[in-house]
């Protein structure tokens, strides 16, 4: 189990240039990130990937960290992204290869849990992620609705709104219905 109250000191002094606390916080959060990014993707090995992007991510822009808010939180985000972007690299992939979109990774199983994912991802590629981020943050994540206005530099109106507004779209694309 991660300590959360001993990440975010790690993340603290990782941001402020200490080289040994970023090992350790790469160390500490990549559990944390693994679980959240194989929430999003419809395998282990896709949620590997998206490990390793939100790791080189933290490592290469922990100097951007200014503690605004938690750095879970920003975490989340990136998380968020990565997952994203790693779906939407799989799906160029299985295009060129000319694969059918619903083949799944060697080593995976069909569900409808994997299903369901995919059209999440799906639904979440075809509209503007400043609509899909802030759903994904409240839903996925749990965030309150302050942390993620800090997070993403706008009045907690405005997330409220997105928020709003979001889940409608997904709904559409999902349902065809609102």
């Amino acid at each position: 189990m991660v300590d959360m109250e001993q990440l975010e000191l790690t993340a603290g002094e990782a941001a402020a240039g200490n080289e040994a606390a970023l090992n350790r916080l790469l160390v500490d959060c990549r559990p944390l990130v693994f679980g959240r990014c194989n929430q999003f993707l419809p395998n282990e090995l896709d949620a590997e990937e998206a490990t390793q992007d939100v790791l080189l991510a933290i490592a290469t822009r922990i100097g951007s960290f200014e503690g605004r808010s938690k750095f879970s939180t920003w975490l989340y985000q990136i998380t968020t992204n990565a997952s994203i972007d790693c779906y939407r690299k799989l799906k160029r992939r299985r295009s060129v290869l000319d694969a059918a979109p619903e083949m799944a990774a060697e080593g995976s199983t069909p569900s409808v849990i994997v299903g369901a994912k995919v059209d999440l991802l799906e639904a979440a590629e075809s509209l503007d992620r400043r609509v899909v981020e802030p759903v994904m943050l409240r839903d996925y994540y749990q965030l309150e609705y302050s942390e993620i206005a800090r997070l993403l530099g706008v009045p907690e109106g405005t997330v409220k709104s997105r928020i709003h507004d979001g889940r409608g779209k997904l709904r559409h694309a999902l349902y065809g219905s609102s």
